[in-house]
């Protein structure tokens, strides 16, 4: 028995009801009951009633309330539970209610496996469709940069990430439902003069604001299926579609044998649900509509936004609380062939790294200045990786500089 329900005092912390509906989703089955004084399931699979059932307790003011849950709790984390317990029912069983987001994607490996950058790159992408999302609870945009970015990361952080499971590749992120998501952040000067910063939506709006812009851009796509029309996505714009979302689920579909998010709605937090379950299917094939609506979206919202492709060059050690800064050589034509790239978002930073490392191509997109002779790209994003260097250059120009191997300083000029 895990030390969390080992106590009374952790036993009056379980939800019966909830804990019920946790066991039902995960493959018991109820069948019986009496009404505010007990459930019985039966488990999952199992068709000999020799192997007994499991009995929920529902009146707390029974005096054998305790004693019963602390005998179901043993059952069901009995060793052959036990995966099930630790991946689909103690992580939400434990902590306040939670709205459920699965970002599936199929890989020619064995169950619940993926290559190691496939699944960084899962959960980078993972990250940024939650963040595209809670940025569009705010206001629309067709591409964001840095704005609403720290109420975005304030929802961020009250997102839990759980296990994979078995079969297909699934990162699973545990959105609280009833948790406040405060609009500005509390002074740290001057805390109790700062009493509105507490103010904000509950965390289930701001994923209803993520699953709204999801939605829109899957209809976005199917639209340029059927149409071969970008104009689903500026539609779209007003319900949460953007550059980021895009980019975001770019992340996930390119290059996959098959990708979706699910999203399932906690039922024990009031609400009204059109649907207790939400899912979002993408493929390989969508990667050149999705590029292509990015594009439209960024460009039309700010000529000064470019997407460089090429070949990182430099980095540079990341500043303390601050964004990664590596150097791209540029391999396409009419932009300047050195670019510096400080990024908007410092998680990005291992991706420049990775591309160093393997010689694969990077494509960027940010705000393009020049400063003196040097030409840098501001509030940058990591849009994906191409392809190795040698084939790309090979494809676009055999006229293209050769490029040599080795790091440079940051501090070398161009």
């Amino acid at each position: 028995m895990p030390d969390l329900v080992s106590t009374e005092l952790d036993l009056w912390r379980v939800d019966p009801t909830r804990l019920t509906n946790l066991m039902t989703e995960a493959g018991w089955k109820l069948v019986g009951r009496r009404g505010g004084i007990y459930n019985r399931l039966a488990p999952p699979g199992e068709l000999d009633a020799r192997a007994g059932s499991f009995v929920v307790p529902l009146d707390r003011e029974a005096p054998e309330y305790i004693e019963v849950l602390q005998s179901l709790l043993k059952q069901v984390t009995a060793p052959i539970y036990q995966s099930l317990w630790a991946r689909s029912i103690a992580p939400r069983l434990f902590t306040d209610p939670t709205d459920e987001f699965r970002f599936r994607r199929e890989a020619a490996f064995p169950s619940g496996l993926i290559s190691w950058r496939e699944g960084e790159r899962l959960i980078s992408s993972a990250r940024r469709t939650l963040v595209a999302g809670a940025k569009s609870y705010i206001d629309q945009a067709r591409h964001f940069g840095n704005r609403n970015g720290q109420f975005a990361n304030r929802y961020l952080d009250s997102v839990l990430m759980g296990q994979t499971e078995p079969g297909s590749y699934i990162v699973k992120a545990f959105a609280p439902s009833a948790t406040t998501v405060p609009l500005r952040k509390l002074s740290t000067v001057s805390p109790s003069l700062d009493l509105g910063a507490a103010v904000g939506p509950y965390g289930r709006d701001v994923s209803h604001a993520v699953v709204r812009a999801l939605s829109a851009t899957a209809e976005a796509i199917e639209h340029y299926r059927s149409s071969g029309s970008l104009t689903g996505f500026d539609a779209g714009v007003r319900e949460g579609v953007s550059y980021e979302m895009a980019t975001a689920i770019l992340g996930i579909a390119e290059h996959s044998d098959g990708s979706d998010i699910t999203v399932e709605w906690d039922t024990s937090v009031p609400g009204e649900f059109e649907e207790p379950i939400s899912r979002y299917e993408f493929s390989g094939g969508d990667s050149p509509i999705l590029e292509k609506a990015a594009h439209r979206l960024a460009t039309a919202e700010d000529s000064g936004f470019v997407t460089v492709t090429g070949r990182v060059h430099l980095l540079a050690r990341k500043e303390a609380d601050g964004p990664g800064v590596f150097g791209i050589e540029n391999v396409m034509g009419g932009q300047p062939r050195k670019v510096r790239v400080r990024l908007a978002d410092e998680d990005q930073y291992h991706e420049a790294i990775h591309a160093y490392e393997e010689n694969i191509a990077l494509q960027v997109y940010g705000r393009l200045e020049r400063e003196g002779n040097l030409h840098w790209l501001y509030d940058a994003s990591v849009v994906r990786t191409v392809g190795h260097l040698d084939s790309l250059l090979h494809v676009e120009s055999m006229d293209q500089p050769q490029i040599m191997q080795g790091q440079m300083s940051i501090d070398d000029a161009d």
